[in-house]
């Protein structure tokens, strides 16, 4: 592929003692996606993507310890603009080569200016030993962002890693400790990335230093994370990318959740009688209808400024998620109660 996604750096550590051996300081990109994955996000069979990669060097930039491919998210965004392409007519030889700009503007002519299939993903670095570990098993948190990971230690970290990074959305450093010295090498990098918001993770953190991080702008987080807050500053990082790049449209924000009941399915659910001892099903309802409502309510919106509009683009998101789960509960709620759902054939989903 022609889009190396890791950046590696040898680099003298300094001890105490003084320095001990050359490390190598390396960015690895996350997530990482198999040929499956890449198929049913781009469209193509697999057996095309081994034959693209064969000949036009389009493949994985990574394999793993047993040789499977592995697409970053670069390499995904450019399949996916040569997959757009080669469905609008365009020759597989002839774009092949073409860098991933240029085939933005081709994609663009092709739709009449509208969104890029691989529209950027907002990007994120993982700073530190102990959070890119844990992201390591836990890549679906990742599935949002185009992330980076820097599996060294805050003060052991070389700035010449990220010579080449711009456009940073969110900073994420996890350290044993804060101190002094954290503190500055944090600001030193900050300094370099500028990235539009940092959060910081740590295990135990003082009062006195959450007081002033937060003095600075910076966010705070236990570690390890819990994946709902995380999810939420990476959500947030995404509205602010998003809008950053001038779009006002909310509900062009974030992929919105498929309705899986209409109103008239669920005015017929609140009215069913399961024989489920509770009013689960009413209640959820009702929820469902109200968040529904909101949900629709929530896109027309007016806003006098960017940073309104990535808040109202975070309110969106987050009601068509909750509505979504509500509605996943209520088929549970109605699940095991065939005959009466066989009176009540409108409660299938849409």
């Amino acid at each position: 592929m022609r889009h190396p996604d890791s950046h590696l750096l040898r680099t003298m550590v300094k001890q105490p003692s003084g320095y001990r051996k050359m490390a190598e300081q390396t960015l690895h990109s996350r997530p990482l996606y198999g040929i499956g994955t890449v198929a049913r996000l781009t469209g193509l069979k697999p057996d095309t993507l081994r034959v693209w990669e064969r000949r036009y060097d389009l493949g994985a930039s990574q394999k793993s310890d047993t040789g499977r491919r592995q697409y970053t998210q670069a390499d995904l965004e450019h399949l996916q603009l040569v997959a757009a392409l080669v469905r609008s007519g365009a020759r597989i030889g002839e774009i092949a080569a073409s860098e991933r700009k240029t085939l933005e503007r081709l994609v663009e002519a092709c739709t009449d200016g509208s969104r890029s299939p691989a529209a950027d993903k907002p990007q994120v670095i993982f700073v530190g030993e102990s959070i890119c570990s844990w992201l390591d098993e836990h890549q679906g948190c990742l599935s949002g962002v185009s992330a980076q990971l820097a599996a060294s230690r805050l003060e052991d970290l070389d700035l010449d890693l990220f010579r080449d990074l711009d456009d940073v959305d969110l900073l994420v450093v996890g350290c044993d400790r804060m101190g002094s010295g954290q503190f500055r090498h944090l600001n030193e990098l900050r300094q370099m990335l500028q990235p539009a918001s940092t959060l910081v993770m740590q295990a135990g953190m003082s009062d006195n230093w959450v007081e002033e991080l937060a003095s600075e702008g910076i966010a705070t987080m236990e570690f390890p994370p819990d994946r709902a807050e995380l999810a939420f500053h990476l959500t947030r990082s995404s509205a602010e990318r998003a809008t950053k790049d001038g779009i006002n449209s909310l509900a062009e924000l974030v992929a919105a959740r498929p309705r899986l009941h209409s109103a008239a399915q669920l005015e017929k659910a609140a009215r069913l009688k399961t024989g489920v001892a509770c009013e689960c099903p009413q209640h959820l309802s009702s929820l469902i209808s109200q968040l529904a409502e909101f949900e629709a309510d929530s896109t027309e919106c007016s806003v006098d400024n960017w940073n309104d509009a990535a808040v109202h683009s975070c309110i969106y998101a987050y009601t068509s998620q909750a509505r979504w789960l509500m509605e996943k509960a209520l088929d549970l709620v109605l699940q095991g109660h065939e005959e009466e759902l066989a009176k009540a054939p409108m409660l299938k989903s849409a």
